[in-house]
């Protein structure tokens, strides 16, 4: 569809919809995930899960940073490795109608963890990169500018500007502004982080799961106002389907344009599906020595599969938002996500043979 040919997903399309998605789907998506089936007690029972979720965005953004020194990326692909990185999506582990009512129950309270961490960190590193490319294309353009002056008689005693005065110019004058303000300026940026839409549907879909009075006036078949349950749910199910459409329209781009390189993909790739797994088995067998979690095998899973996991695809829609490197997110994409069928099987085998 967003071919020459049938031309429906033109980008600017693309654009309008992934801020629909950002602001009205996700959201949905999010709060309706979180208020089904986290409780107060799922919180306290499964704190360990948002530690855990915690730890891979650190070992992940280490690790990518460690690769955009090795690889080197352009400036404004350097968030896009890093989140890519870090941000992620015969039984031992009992009877089966159990298994699926638990299971559900940790996966939900996961993606939960997982949003709330995506849409600060991950947004986070999107934003900047974001940022700091548009900077940089202004510091060329006055420099392409300099070169090339008008032909007004004033032009001829301008002075060029090069890109290394207008670096420390700006490196000057962020050396000049005061601490305090330095701090307010930090928190102002996290408090917009945290008032994203996703962020704010996690905190509020929270909130009304582990109150019980909430929870039964909304949620549930019974509940007086289930039609708010019901309308929201119904809004959270276009997400997924709009965000493919938006991803295989990029996909298009990317293939024609993208400038990623492969070192960059094979990086990604090797710190996702060989790296991480490896780090969350120890991670997840030293915690449950130490006596951090719970006896359940199926909790066992959940944790170490969140360290296999390939690259969110929200990530596309903040590279969407921002309009820096939505072509080479979706190259990566489209190879960690292949990839991911393998690597998920094999690591699935050997996550269910250590805990058998």
């Amino acid at each position: 569809m967003a071919t020459e040919y049938w031309n429906l997903l033109p980008a600017d399309a693309r654009r309008s919809m992934n801020k629909v998605v950002f602001v009205v789907f996700t959201p949905s998506l999010v709060f309706a995930s979180v208020a089904k089936t986290i409780t107060f007690e799922d919180i306290i029972s499964m704190w360990f899960m948002i530690v855990n979720v915690g730890l891979t965005f650190l070992f992940g953004g280490i690790l990518g940073w460690i690769l955009v020194k090795i690889v080197r990326p352009k400036p404004y692909q350097e968030g896009l490795v890093m989140a890519a990185c870090s941000s992620e999506d015969g039984n031992p582990f009992g009877d089966h109608s159990v298994c699926k009512r638990v299971g559900l129950s940790y996966v939900s309270f996961s993606m939960a963890a997982w949003g709330f961490f995506i849409w600060t960190y991950s947004y986070q590193l999107i934003r900047t990169s974001a940022m700091k490319w548009k900077a940089l294309q202004a510091i060329e353009a006055a420099e392409e500018a300099s070169k090339n002056p008008n032909s007004d008689l004033d032009a001829e005693g301008k002075l060029p500007f090069s890109r290394e005065k207008m670096k420390s110019r700006i490196v000057a004058d962020e050396s000049d502004v005061p601490f305090s303000r330095k701090v307010v300026a930090f928190v102002k940026q996290l408090l917009h982080e945290l008032l994203a839409p996703p962020t704010v549907a996690a905190i509020v879909g929270f909130f009304i799961g582990s109150i019980p009075f909430l929870k039964k006036l909304i949620i549930g078949d019974s509940a007086p106002l289930r039609v708010i349950e019901d309308s929201i749910t119904q809004l959270g199910n276009g997400t997924i389907p709009c965000i493919t459409l938006i991803l295989g329209g990029n996909l298009i781009q990317g293939l024609r344009k993208s400038t990623i390189k492969i070192p960059i993909i094979i990086g990604v790739i090797i710190v996702r599906y060989v790296v991480m797994p490896v780090i969350g088995i120890g991670i997840v067998i030293g915690a449950s020595k130490v006596g951090f979690l719970p006896s359940d095998p199926l909790f066992h899973f959940v944790l170490m599969v969140q360290f296999t996991l390939p690259p969110a695809m929200n990530i596309g829609t903040m590279t969407q938002l921002f309009d820096v490197a939505e072509a080479e997110c979706s190259v990566i994409f489209l190879w960690t996500y292949l990839v991911a069928a393998l690597a998920l099987t094999i690591w699935s085998t050997v996550y269910m043979w250590l805990l058998s």
